[in-house]
């Protein structure tokens, strides 16, 4: 006897809908962004490779389209604004991870320093462990360099932190920090090593005052007591000072700071990309021992884009260094308060590293 058949009631469902499908990069680098959104009145799309933003036209299908002039290559943010609310391309499943998420992810490859190529490539490890310092659940990515599983050497570290909205994910997801490392490693110009992102917002209820010295506090038990010494366990850490660096953008260039300057007796090189920088008080100890400090300093590293709202702190902060007579290297670059600027910055900093 045959069993029961379900063709019939299959055929009787309605098909489900194809998906929309957005962007679509075309030869010509424009791109096509689509959004089905048949109720809206009016809907737009802004983002990075975009001077200002592009009103989208309704189709009959319910189906909003616009598509852009040509693009250059990059990797850019972007999102939708439908009848007034900022969202997500819900036809693209890249995202930048974000503690809110709303931006999707186009890229455009062309000879970046963050494109993909055909190099060796390290690995990227997800860690979940309960942080006994500060008595929490957290998280953190490891990166290690092209031929680690193969060889036996030991590696220096670089301790890499994020910027206050996003999260641990986003240096690898958005800033494609693990490209830039092979790439880098494979041409020569960068010392294999191993990467730690950790999240930057231990204390949850931070989110919105991640500058705060609680929260920084937190971090640094976090990363000082728990985090550094897992990841010296489980992976193979050159040890010694000389062999460890920290840097962040934003907040994690503040983290950065705050963390490494008063660390000293672990942290020899330290970057702060776009930093908010720390208030004196929080860098006592570093800046009334000048000598002390810049014979620990192999390098101390500031840089930020003239159009960044925190140009202003920076120079300041900067300036504060020079007349405490801490030695330090200030680059003045073009660009803003933006991922683009921020992947030039780890791409110019990772060479520097270790030698």
């Amino acid at each position: 006897m045959l069993g029961p058949s379900f063709t019939g009631a299959a055929d009787k469902k309605k098909k489900r809908p194809a998906p929309v499908v957005s962007p679509t990069i075309h030869q010509d680098r424009t791109v096509t962004f689509r959004i089905k959104a048949p109720a809206a009145d009016k809907v737009s799309v802004s983002g990075e490779m975009l001077k200002g933003k592009i009103e989208l036209t309704k189709g009959k299908d319910g189906i909003w389209s616009a598509t852009t002039d040509p693009v250059p290559p990059g990797l850019y943010g972007y999102n939708f604004s439908v009848d007034g609310l900022k969202m997500i391309d819900p036809g693209n499943p890249e995202l930048k991870p974000m503690r809110s998420p709303k931006t999707s992810v186009l890229h455009i490859p062309g000879g970046n320093p963050y494109d993909f190529q055909n190099v060796p490539h390290g690995t990227v490890h997800l860690h979940n462990y309960h942080s006994e310092p500060i008595n929490r659940y957290r998280e953190m990515l490891v990166y290690t360099p092209p031929g680690y599983e193969t060889e036996e050497k030991e590696y220096p570290l670089l301790v890499l932190q994020h910027g206050h909205s996003d999260s641990y994910e986003t240096w690898i997801a958005y800033g494609k920090a693990h490209w830039i490392l092979d790439n880098l490693i494979a041409a020569g110009k960068a010392k294999p090593m191993i990467v730690l992102m950790l999240d930057g917002h231990p204390i949850p209820e931070s989110y919105g005052g991640g500058r705060s010295p609680e929260n920084t506090e937190e971090l640094r038990k976090d990363l000082m007591q728990a985090a550094l010494p897992m990841v010296e366990s489980l992976y193979r850490v050159k040890p010694g000072r000389e062999n460890r660096a920290i840097a962040g953008l934003s907040m994690g260039g503040l983290h950065s700071l705050t963390i490494g300057l008063n660390e000293l007796d672990t942290f020899s090189t330290i970057g702060a990309f776009s930093a908010a920088p720390p208030d004196s008080a929080a860098l006592k100890k570093a800046l009334d021992n000048a000598n002390q400090t810049n014979n620990q300093l192999k390098l101390l590293w500031i840089a930020c884009g003239e159009d960044d709202f925190l140009l202003k702190e920076n120079q300041t902060f900067t300036k504060t260094l020079t007349e405490a007579g801490i030695d330090h290297t200030f680059i003045l670059t073009q660009g803003s308060h933006s991922w683009p600027v921020w992947r030039g910055y780890l791409a110019d900093f990772v060479p520097l590293l270790f030698q």
